[in-house]
């Protein structure tokens, strides 16, 4: 059954306002911007640690394919390598932290805005960079282009990095999707939709992501609308666990893909928007290093989160 959930703009500065933990005057983020190409938001220690990745290059097949999502990496520490993927390697159309749909039905077309062989998602413009005590944030404009070229969703997508002691990373992510033209279905499966996070190439060759949930006996396969799932995986010789979490204001109907030892894991709901209006959806992502944290701690975790308006 096809779920439909419209839901009230959330104002990400109100997200971000209550979320952010105080930090030292003279020790502000900052925002380094490699024009074209992309945008890294970097701690006061010069660590860069979110790439929005938004290039997009059409010279030739491979490259328009590879250039066709846009998405945002998380720096490991040195900020020389990634924690995740982008574009080649087991399934090549799963990059980072990112969001699509296999079957986005406008106009009495079908578009698949998930393995984007004959579609895209284009960056348009910056609509804020923003940087400073406690955190930054990148704020973008992006056209999610149908199989004719023209776009079917206007997206306005904000990653925003909050300072934090508890975490090496905490990241929320903001989409609002407007139908453009005609009304919109967002349609698909758990394995081909939603809002995803995919660790680094290497975690599909050593197959270690494992998944824990907010309490024992989840099957994501049938349990709807789970509050969190948190995935541990090695990399390099490094654990590393991060908690996905989904906003409680999300349209409800999720199942979850949360099982596969390569570790690209998320929610997909299917949803309806009228032509012209808009659907926000919230998620935050932590990122920790060492073993998977206790159930309990996850659940404070996702229990600060859910909280915040």
């Amino acid at each position: 059954m096809i779920r439909s959930a419209i839901v009230l703009f959330v104002p990400f500065m109100t997200l971000l306002a209550q979320a952010l933990p105080s930090v030292s005057a003279d020790a502000p983020y900052t925002i380094e911007h490699e024009e074209g190409e992309h945008l890294d938001i970097v701690r006061p220690d010069g660590q860069p640690i979110l790439r929005y990745m938004y290039s997009r290059d059409t010279s030739d097949e491979q490259r328009t394919f590879d250039t066709a999502k846009i998405f945002a990496h998380v720096l490991a520490p040195g900020g020389e390598r990634t924690l995740t993927k982008g574009p080649g390697g087991k399934f090549p159309h799963h990059r980072g932290i990112f969001i699509g749909w296999s079957k986005l039905k406008h106009g009495g077309k079908s578009h698949d805005l998930w393995h984007v062989r004959n579609t895209a998602q284009e960056h348009r413009s910056f609509e804020q960079q923003d940087a400073g005590n406690g955190g930054g944030k990148v704020v973008a404009n992006i056209d999610w282009l149908g199989t004719d070229g023209k776009p079917v969703v206007k997206e306005l997508r904000t990653y925003a990095v909050t300072d934090t002691d508890d975490a090496y990373a905490l990241i929320d992510l903001t989409s609002e999707l407007t139908a453009v033209g005609s009304d919109v279905v967002l349609d698909g499966d758990p394995e081909h939709a939603g809002v995803q996070f995919r660790p680094s190439q290497k975690v599909a060759e050593n197959k270690s992501a494992g998944y824990t949930f907010h309490r024992e006996g989840i099957n994501p396969n049938q349990d709807l609308d789970l509050p969190w799932v948190a995935e541990t995986f090695q990399l390099d010789g490094q654990k590393w666990t991060v908690q996905h979490m989904s906003h409680p204001q999300n349209p409800e109907g999720a199942r979850w893909s949360a099982y596969r030892d390569y570790g690209r894991f998320g929610p997909f709901t299917v949803i309806e928007i009228p032509e012209g209006e808009t659907q926000t959806l919230n998620y935050r992502f932590r990122i920790t290093k060492g073993d998977t944290p206790s159930r309990e701690t996850l659940a404070e975790q996702y229990s600060s989160y859910k909280h915040v308006k």
